[in-house]
């Protein structure tokens, strides 16, 4: 099997109420997983929000931090953290820019 030609993915603004700074590139979209970049302005936000499923996040470049059910955590380039379902989380830089991949397992139907 070759490689196939993809659609490249353009950079948009999340548009998740409580989001500043922050743009996304999906990647890939299947039934139960979503694939995504987000990057981060110097000063951006992802507002603290459960969701239904887990998300594993890592930080591909720059620095930022990251909370689970209420503790906070410098997040670095080449560091990890998964998200379980249903715990509050936030995501966050201050005063550097950071790039992460996300990957989220999505239950049948959404």
């Amino acid at each position: 099997m070759k490689p196939e030609p993809f659609a490249r993915p353009e950079w948009t603004p999340v548009p998740r109420p409580g989001c500043r700074g922050v743009e996304v590139r999906v990647i890939q979209h299947e039934p139960e997983v979503l694939l995504a970049q987000l990057r981060f302005a110097a000063d951006a936000t992802i507002d603290e929000h459960a969701a239904e499923w887990d998300i594993d996040v890592a930080c591909l470049e720059g620095r930022g931090f990251v909370s689970v059910a209420g503790e906070a955590y410098p997040l670095e380039a080449g560091q990890r953290i998964v998200w379980p379902a249903g715990v509050p989380h936030r995501l966050w830089t201050e005063g550097e820019p950071m790039t992460t991949l996300m990957l989220e397992y999505l239950p049948p139907g959404v």
